[in-house]
């Protein structure tokens, strides 16, 4: 009797496919999981990535130059104004004079620009370039003749040009057209002024008694006076 059965009902299956009925449709299998990287492949992966690298260095790299910047253009305020002044009503004074009031508008404007770039100027950057200046006036300028510390001053501008066409190349590199327009207008307006500063040095030339005056050899006489304690002291033959 079981017999009989189960055979009827596989006939009863085998005609119901004949006459269409649908199949049986068959649950599909989820995706497998990937399994989950190590930490390591996960840091290793990171540090691959170029984009993200090089935009930690290009912002790292700008901070430190407009850091540098404040530095430069602290330099660029005090010391020609402290050259102009030992000059007295000279050309060159008028020259100095100039640069060094662009540097003071300049110095308004950093911490409103850093801050646009998302950057802040740290309280070690203004005490570094106050103590640098100091550090100038009180030891240097006071040994050195006006003319070779007005050559000291005006390479210092041009370090501030270099320094500026640097920033503008990196601002145009990462897409900041605001610090790009920012360095393109200092540049307009700074380059003729020390360009000026270095037409002056002809007065120099035509003026030999004012361009060793106020220095009146101090710095050679000081150097010798090293030399010569340095001779007494650890017996060093001085020139």
């Amino acid at each position: 009797m079981a017999h009989h059965q189960a055979v009827q009902h596989g006939r009863r299956h085998l005609r119901a496919i004949k006459e269409g009925s649908p199949p049986v449709e068959k649950t599909p299998l989820p995706p497998p999981v990937a399994a989950p990287e190590s930490a390591a492949e996960a840091k290793s992966a990171a540090a691959q990535d170029p984009a993200e690298s090089t935009s930690g260095a290009e912002r790292q790299l700008l901070a430190t130059l407009l850091q540098e910047l404040f530095q430069t253009e602290q330099s660029a305020k005090v010391h020609p104004a402290r050259e102009a002044e030992r000059l007295g009503a000279t050309p060159p004074a008028a020259a100095l004079r100039a640069v060094s009031a662009h540097a003071a508008r300049v110095l308004e404007e950093l911490p409103a620009l850093t801050q646009r770039c998302g950057l802040e100027l740290g309280l070690l950057g203004r005490t570094t370039g106050q103590m640098l200046s100091n550090l100038r006036q009180w030891v240097i300028d006071r040994l050195v003749e006006p003319e070779r510390s007005y050559r000291a001053t005006l390479l210092g501008m041009r370090h501030g040009v270099d320094l500026i066409s640097l920033i503008s190349q990196l601002a145009q590199a990462q897409g900041n057209h605001d610090l790009a327009k920012w360095c393109a207008r200092w540049q307009s307006e700074r380059v003729p002024l020390v360009e000026s500063v270095a037409v002056e040095l002809s007065w120099f030339a035509q003026s030999p008694q004012a361009a060793i005056a106020a220095g009146g050899g101090r710095f050679t006489k000081a150097l010798k006076h090293v030399l010569g304690f340095a001779s007494g002291r650890f017996g060093v033959s001085s020139p």
